[in-house]
């Protein structure tokens, strides 16, 4: 995995600032989009890997990091789950994670495995820098589902020089998210304090070699 694109994704001052101690890890990878694949080595692993239920899983340290973070940014994660949580508990309830594509499915299966919420972006409709931000009062987002909401400023957001690519560390956008025709992924990892570099950096590399097995 390559990370030739970390040089150019900026952390504002004001968010390091405001919130010292989240950072990211990010790479890039060349991808072949499938929805024709076995997941079901990676379902099996995972029922064996994974030693919590849902009651225990929010007493978890890494777990509990991103519901504080979640706090200190406004967001009640008991309503508004982090998404490494959120795909935990749906498999945890389910014993499988929903089959989208092969490339968003190593991402979940990554984020499953680590707890670590992470983002996969189509770099083909990434336009200019990117940065970690606090979002523009009235600025617009629309979500991965389609939904559109004007942002009140006091948000983090993964942006570029043509909008928001993530609502910091919890939504993707649909302008960049992975489809058919991507060929180049973009993957960010995103870090909150007291969850250690090594497991984010290792969280993001993942996505990699867990994609390579899907076939």
């Amino acid at each position: 995995m390559s990370s030739a694109v970390s040089s150019s994704i900026i952390i504002d001052d004001a968010v390091k600032q405001r919130f010292e101690g989240i950072y990211l890890s990010i790479g890039e990878a060349n991808v072949n989009v499938t929805n024709s694949y076995d997941i079901s080595k990676h379902i099996t692993a995972l029922k064996q890997e994974l030693h919590y239920d849902l009651e225990s899983l929010k007493d978890d340290p890494i777990v509990r990091a991103y519901r504080d973070f979640y706090w200190r940014i406004g967001i009640d994660p008991t309503k508004t789950r982090p998404a490494s949580e959120a795909l935990v508990r749906r498999f945890l309830k389910n014993q499988s994670l929903p089959k989208i594509n092969n490339v968003v499915d190593a991402g979940n299966i990554a984020s499953v495995k680590t707890l670590v919420p992470i983002g996969l972006y189509d770099t083909n409709n990434i336009s200019g820098k990117l940065t970690l931000r606090f979002a523009k009062n009235g600025e617009r987002f629309t979500d991965i589902t389609g939904k559109t909401e004007d942002l009140q400023g006091n948000e983090i957001v993964l942006a570029d020089s043509s909008g928001i690519l993530h609502l910091f560390p919890h939504r993707d956008s649909q302008r960049t998210m992975i489809n058919a025709n991507t060929r180049k992924m973009l993957i960010v990892g995103c870090g909150v304090p007291s969850v250690p570099r090594s497991r984010v950096d290792a969280a993001a590399e993942s996505v990699v070699s867990i994609l390579s097995e899907l076939r």
